[in-house]
């Protein structure tokens, strides 16, 4: 075995983690192996997730704005969006944070590496470059962050042309006059609504009863609302027995209770895999777990204890802001460096139309853990700057405690709110009780202030029970 150099770190993936990582070990002094297969560095999140699904929806709500504005003045607009207009935006941002990455890069002196890696033994990597020619580098630590990819399953025939996967959907070329998401997780849901909103009839599949399940019930109903106002349809409790296309024009999705359902085109977006099947893993100890990702302890290390895993080959949440931290604390729980455990209370943001956003207990699951819990509601069309802005179908829910008035979670739908819910994730981490809200100042007008009148109702409610920490409801707000 001839071994080309060593490094301290090898990373092996230039998505959200593995960038992280790489920077994190060598801001530390360490040397640093990058390796990445695809042509660009970024991954998924850059090139066909993350990035690319809010930058179009980005594009079209400013249009949606934009029409907003003038057609109260009188200007008329003939509502027509340019698909291809909005893609050529769509691959300038790729291409302008793909370059800022690898800046990144070349000034913190990190190797990079474009090839397929390949584990000859814990230690020793192989990678096979484009061209052909192989290399092996040899690692004292490893940290994978290859990303998963989109589910292909046996009976739905993914042609990436008339029914595509999450990945594909970025090449249509045009929209659809109808749609049929199977699948009702943030991928689906935010597509569909993109495209719902540019005017494709657009209809979501699920086996639940509600889309984006894990969210408060008011969100996921402003979601369903909304897509009903554009034409859209939310299929509920139902699961797809065939999907078929007739050799012209369109796809027939059969569902197990019979009805049948047509349409243009078909996005399936049920689950994803974890990319780990030319890692060659079998040599270095790690362990799966039954679902095929990577199983990892609190610090990220795998079972092979120089090797760590991070982002969404390891699982949930698989968010981009997550993956990153876990990135950057695996390097320093390598190198035996201070850092806190990955915090408990993570935000939760999804750029549907309109944007939702959580953190913290939903009422439900509130109520189970810590018995009584009230809920106060702040509605946008109530707030001024809802008016100012156009933003009048959001609202925002403060879930607390019904004998101390402690913060236990937010929920917001509306624009912005993926922006407003850190109030909220600061108010719990810092055990924060409601009443603060109120006792303080926020700028008016801004949507903002739903969390003090969120507040106020709240304490309304808890005029009925024992009152929390001596709050006299009378002088506590109007």
């Amino acid at each position: 075995m001839t071994i080309s150099k060593t490094f301290d770190f090898v990373i092996i993936g230039g998505g959200p983690a593995g960038q992280k990582a790489a920077i994190k070990a060598a801001k530390e002094g360490k040397s640093v192996a990058l390796i990445e297969r695809d042509r660009q560095i970024g991954g998924a999140c850059v090139h066909r997730g993350t990035i690319p699904s809010k930058t179009l929806r980005e594009s079209v709500m400013q249009f949606q704005r934009a029409q907003n504005a003038i057609e109260p003045m009188g200007v008329k607009s003939d509502g027509v969006v340019e698909f291809s207009g909005l893609l050529s935006h769509l691959q300038s941002v790729i291409q302008a944070h793909s370059d800022y990455m690898f800046r990144q890069i070349e000034r913190n002196n990190i190797t990079y590496m474009h090839g397929q890696a390949r584990f000859l033994d814990p230690n020793h990597i192989e990678i096979m470059r484009p061209n052909g020619q192989k290399q092996t580098i040899k690692a004292r630590f490893v940290i994978l962050a290859t990303g998963t990819r989109p589910r292909s399953p046996d009976d739905v025939p993914i042609d990436h042309e008339h029914i595509y996967d999450s990945d594909s959907i970025l090449s249509m070329i045009y929209v659809p006059k109808s749609l049929t998401v199977l699948g009702a997780g943030v991928i689906a849901t935010e597509y569909a609504s993109i495209l719902a909103v540019l005017g494709a009839k657009v209809t979501i599949i699920d086996k639940g009863d509600r889309p984006l399940s894990f969210l408060e019930p008011e969100l996921s109903q402003r979601y369903v609302d909304n897509l009903e106002n554009f034409g859209g349809r939310y299929v509920g409790g139902q699961r797809t027995k065939s999907v078929t296309w007739d050799g012209v024009a369109s796809v027939q999705c059969t569902l197990e209770n019979g009805e049948e359902i047509v349409s243009e085109k078909v996005l399936f977006a049920l689950g994803r895999v974890a990319n780990i099947e030319t890692l060659n893993l079998d040599c270095t100890g790690v362990e799966l777990s039954s679902r095929g990702l990577i199983e990892v302890d609190d610090y990220f290390r795998t079972a092979a204890r120089h090797i760590y895993a991070v982002g969404d080959v390891i699982g949930p949440p698989a968010l981009a802001s997550t993956s990153m931290e876990q990135g950057r604390q695996a390097v320093c729980h390598a190198l035996n460096l201070p850092s806190a455990h990955l915090a408990r209370t993570i935000p939760i943001g999804i750029f549907t139309i309109p944007e939702m956003a959580s953190v913290g207990l939903c009422e439900a699951a509130a109520r189970e853990q810590y018995g009584p819990v009230i809920a106060g509601t702040a509605r946008f069309d109530e707030i001024a700057r809802g008016h100012i802005s156009g933003i009048q179908d959001g609202l925002l829910k403060i879930v607390v405690g019904a004998d101390n008035g402690q913060v236990l979670g937010v929920h917001i739908v509306g624009e912005g709110a993926a922006e407003l819910i850190h109030i909220g994730q600061i108010a719990i981490l810092k055990g924060m009780r409601v009443e603060e809200f109120v006792e303080n100042i926020f700028n008016f007008p801004t949507l903002a202030e739903a969390y003090r009148v969120a507040a106020l109702d709240a304490l309304q409610k808890v005029h009925r029970q024992p009152p929390i920490s001596g709050v006299n409801i009378a002088t506590a707000g109007g």
